[in-house]
């Protein structure tokens, strides 16, 4: 019998290839600015027009995929993402930017929820978590290595330098076409003697909430806890390596998250998770030195490692939706999640940074309280009460 993990590594990688491609346009904003001679709104707008396209229209190509079969490979939506992004580096008119900006977000957009399909098809109710969860951090490993490549590149060739990145994604593009068929048949029902909700948008709304509070909580983190850090006294560059540690440690919760949730209910582990999280981030905000970097890493292990979790659990409950549903966790959610920050941002500006980060846990709690009330089984209960 053919394991599900050897199955899911070339899709992790995939995952990674493309979400290289994510972080590079901030990345290069300087740049652009400096030889484009763009404004800051119109570099921002670049930044918006990815983040906007990619998020609206992933829930579109899953339903596409889901309602009719129609997809784009997978190798196929890699190419194009790492193309339009290294021609961002040659093109000179701002139109033509704008764009390769949204053109690449589509590449972006119609990887995941074809790739998600894949790894349901792949997974079982015993592995679902496991499996989902190696599929998400390739993702974020990918993010958290594209702005290093990019800068890379740039340093050394100027942004024209940006068209050796279609490297990665070539390479990576071969692999796939020999290990995923061309034709992705729509996923089969993956209801397999859980008493899940079936094709109701219900529950899948309340999990949506949930995990969109939980992506405002992160998009928060990562936007102002650098210049947290540095108001205490840290220098920007291990600011930056704090975050980092952070983030890596989230991805490192993912993968336990999904073992555990597995073994022990997805819902009563996310649960869990968020709320464990929550006493670590006032342990780092009340602390200093060491015990402040111990709890900052402890913090984003329990924030993150639901992640795959709660995508995982939206397969279970519109399992004849699995791209939609994809679609709707890894984009919507997470671009609405991003917008809230710009909430964040008016209370430091109107009252102080400190008094924007304590407002965290009231979204974390929200999270939680949320996913209580989402129509999915307690595993645990159903093991202790007798039937």
């Amino acid at each position: 019998m053919n394991s599900p993990y050897r199955s899911i590594y070339p899709l992790t990688f995939a995952h990674l290839v493309t979400d290289i491609y994510m972080p590079v346009i901030p990345a290069v904003l300087p740049l652009l600015i400096a030889d484009r001679g763009l404004t800051f709104f119109l570099a921002g707008l670049m930044v918006t027009a990815y983040n906007l396209t990619s998020s609206a229209t992933q829930p579109i190509f899953g339903y596409l995929s889901d309602k009719y079969g129609k997809q784009v490979h997978i190798s196929t939506s890699l190419l194009i993402s790492a193309v339009f992004i290294g021609l961002i580096g040659v093109v000179g008119r701002y139109p033509l930017l704008l764009a390769c900006a949204a053109l690449a977000a589509i590449g972006h957009a119609c990887f995941h929820p074809n790739a998600l399909s894949i790894v349901s098809r792949i997974a079982t109710p015993e592995n679902r978590g496991k499996v989902t969860s190696l599929f998400v951090v390739g993702g974020n490993i990918g993010y958290a290595i594209g702005p290093l490549l990019a800068g890379g590149v740039v340093a050394l060739f100027g942004l024209p330098g940006l068209l050796f990145l279609v490297t990665p994604a070539a390479v990576m593009a071969l692999i796939l076409r020999n290990v995923v068929p061309r034709e992705v048949s729509r996923v089969a029902a993956i209801d397999q003697g859980m008493n899940v909700p079936q094709a109701s948008l219900s529950p899948l709304a309340s999990l949506f909430a949930s995990s969109t509070l939980r992506a405002w909580a992160v998009f928060t983190v990562i936007a102002f806890f650098p210049p947290f850090l540095i108001s205490r006294g840290f220098d920007l560059f291990t600011a930056n390596l704090m975050i980092t540690l952070m983030l890596f440690a989230g991805v490192a919760g993912q993968i336990s998250g999904g073992i555990i949730s597995d073994a022990y209910g997805k819902k009563e582990f996310t649960i869990i998770s968020l709320l464990c999280s929550v006493p670590f981030l006032f342990i780092f905000l009340e602390s200093t030195a060491i015990v402040s970097s111990i709890a900052l890493i402890i913090f984003g292990f329990f924030l993150w490692s639901s992640f795959a979790v709660t995508v995982a659990m939206s397969h279970e409950i519109m399992p004849s939706r699995v791209g939609m549903a994809s679609g709707l966790m890894l984009g919507v959610a997470i671009g609405a999640g991003g917008i809230g920050v710009a909430i964040n941002g008016m209370i430091a500006d109107m009252y102080s940074l400190t008094t924007a980060l304590y407002t965290i846990p009231i979204l974390i709690v929200g999270a939680a309280v949320l996913m209580m009330g989402v129509r999915y089984p307690w595993k645990l209960v159903r093991w202790r009460v007798p039937v």
